[in-house]
């Protein structure tokens, strides 16, 4: 693989998307080809168009748009599952001389794709029935006796990588660290990266994000909820713990009324929308540029692909 490689990554409801059609745009004006790869883990399913704000043929302005709705719901997504995915499609591009641009807001498939994965083996099953049976509590109490370093780290709520660094540890013996300081598979030493982060005004983008989830609500994603549950899918399902899912499958079933739905829906997406912030701020290299969408200057911040 060889080739330039744009990243607009920020949280949601931050403009991205829109952002990336206009540097595909000014690429082609250029004389050359773009294509826009999705890098966010709800968008990539399309039982999802609504909820996961994909966007619409009209806001994809003809640019092509690629691994957007291109999984069922039925079958989960990994970070790994869209990274190779994500390789075929940048070496695609490469190979006709077209300019990838990666747009999403998923730490993890971004880290995934750019410094490759940790092989860790099979977790054994009884091992992780063992471990997904525990309490958060009582599993984060065993992580900080098998592996301290990781449990100090992780918060004491963080239900999901708490059973994860457990599971590593019990089932291979070895932390989670071990692993991941053998990643491979990654492309950042392959391409030349034109990353930039989108970090807007907090109070402005929770606001977006509480306007956005009812205008949802108004606009199919009650429709998308029905459809979801007619399949009677795993609860466990990406697809069924999506923002917006369980809060709207809550008032489809009579658990509480329609605005109480739009409140939590809200509420779920700004809790997202700050992890995503946290992350960007801190996680990528200091190198990347973090700006504010208004002071985005695409002939500055993207110099290198023109």
């Amino acid at each position: 693989m060889h080739g330039k490689l744009a990243l607009i990554a920020g949280p949601t409801a931050s403009g991205k998307s829109d952002l990336a059609v206009e540097l595909a745009l000014t690429v082609e004006e250029r004389g050359q080809s773009a294509v826009i790869i999705n890098a966010d883990s709800a968008q990539v399913y399309a039982d999802l168009r609504v909820l996961s704000a994909r966007p619409s043929d009209e806001e994809m302005r003809g640019v092509p748009h690629r691994l957007f709705g291109t999984w069922d719901g039925s079958q989960a997504c990994s970070a790994a599952d869209w990274a190779n995915a994500a390789k075929h499609e940048i070496a695609e591009a490469h190979e006709r001389s077209a300019v990838p641009i990666l747009v999403g807001g998923t730490g993890l498939y971004i880290r995934t794709l750019l410094d490759g994965i940790a092989p860790i083996p099979p977790i054994r099953e009884e091992v992780r029935d063992e471990v997904r049976q525990m309490e958060t509590a009582s599993a984060y109490a065993a992580l900080k006796s098998e592996d301290p370093e990781r449990a100090e780290r992780l918060a004491p709520a963080d239900s999901q990588r708490i059973t994860r660094a457990l599971e590593v540890v019990r089932s291979t013996g070895k932390p989670l660290a071990y692993w991941q300081q053998n990643k491979t598979g990654g492309i950042a030493g392959t391409v030349t990266l034109a990353p930039l982060i989108l970090l807007p005004d907090r109070e402005e983008l929770y606001a977006r994000c509480d306007a956005r989830f009812e205008r949802m609500m108004d606009d199919g994603a009650v429709e998308e909820v029905e459809a979801l549950l007619e399949r009677d899918l795993s609860p466990d399902l990406p697809v069924m713990r999506a923002i917006g899912v369980p809060e709207i499958a809550g008032w489809l079933r009579g658990e509480y009324p329609r605005d109480e739905a739009i409140s939590l829906g809200a509420q779920s997406t700004r809790n997202y929308a700050k992890r995503q912030f946290t992350w960007l701020r801190h996680q990528p290299p200091e190198s990347w540029a973090r700006v504010k969408p208004k002071n985005v200057s695409l002939e500055s911040n993207f110099e290198i692909l023109f």
